[in-house]
């Protein structure tokens, strides 16, 4: 069974495999390669911020191919910040928000769980968003009418309690905005069946491709993150804030498997 796509979803779908395979040139040339990373300062609780130039060079590439085809599009990314080409305020503010490499210490470590993440923003909401794999040859991509791993549909499993799911969080030494936040998901992580962290945006694909239950991270970019909501949702799940709210902006972020699911863990975040 192929992809079902509305002709204007289809269109975006083609762009962002045009856009993967940018990238993965420059990505892949310097993955498990002596790399220079540089510190961009302080994060989180931490003083060491890695960037690469696959990093720099790849969101530039990705920069390019979206200014010559949707030129009145604007651009947020990570590593050049925001971009704003419309024209006037009756252009819809299409944006495209673009993380090159999520997972950059990751990439650094020569470990596959980092990805290029490009979602297209429609003003309020990402519409479609890509995670690319292009080392595990994997192609996540999420849309309202579902989500996909290299063209197959994939669906979040059935899992309804936290004491049957799988959790995960990138890092809870180091990645946690506040010791608060990391308490919250030690209450959560504490009731489940299994944990495995240190996935970066990996962890998020394997909720949509029925292998993970659970993520919950703090501190997160816009970047970080939109990408990576329509391809949960598509696939079934829910992702929202540790509120309940929409988590398009980043911050306190969680997704579930389930709406039971999400609704206990939420319990648990805000105990």
């Amino acid at each position: 069974m192929g992809m079902l796509l509305t002709p204007q979803l289809k269109e975006y779908a083609d762009f962002l495999d045009k856009l993967a395979e940018a990238a993965a040139q420059i990505t892949l040339s310097m993955f498990k390669k002596p790399l220079n990373a540089i510190n961009k300062g302080k994060k989180l609780q931490l003083d060491f911020d890695p960037v690469t130039k696959a990093d720099q060079q790849t969101e530039s590439v990705i920069r390019t191919l979206i200014n010559q085809t949707y030129p009145s599009h604007n651009i947020l990314g990570e590593e050049h910040g925001k971009e704003h080409n419309h024209k006037n305020d009756t252009d819809t503010s299409w944006t495209w928000v673009i993380d090159p490499i999520d997972g950059t210490r990751a990439y650094i470590c020569g470990i596959p769980t980092w990805g290029t993440l490009i979602a297209l923003n429609d003003g309020i909401y990402p519409i479609i968003g890509m995670m690319d794999q292009p080392y595990l040859k994997e192609r996540y991509l999420g849309t309202t009418t579902g989500s996909y791993l290299n063209g197959v549909k994939i669906n979040c499993r059935p899992c309804y309690k936290l004491t049957d799911a799988t959790v995960s969080t990138t890092d809870p030494t180091q990645f946690f905005a506040t010791d608060d936040d990391l308490r919250a998901y030690n209450r959560v992580a504490s009731k489940a069946r299994l944990v495995r962290n240190g996935l970066d945006c990996y962890g998020y694909a394997m909720i949509a491709a029925g292998f993970v239950d659970v993520v919950i991270e703090s501190g997160l970019e816009a970047y970080d993150i939109q990408a990576l909501i329509p391809i949960i949702e598509g696939a079934g799940g829910v992702v929202t804030s540790w509120t309940g709210k929409s988590a398009a902006q980043g911050g306190q972020v969680v997704a579930c498997a389930s709406a039971e699911l999400h609704k206990e863990v939420l319990t648990l975040l805000n105990g």
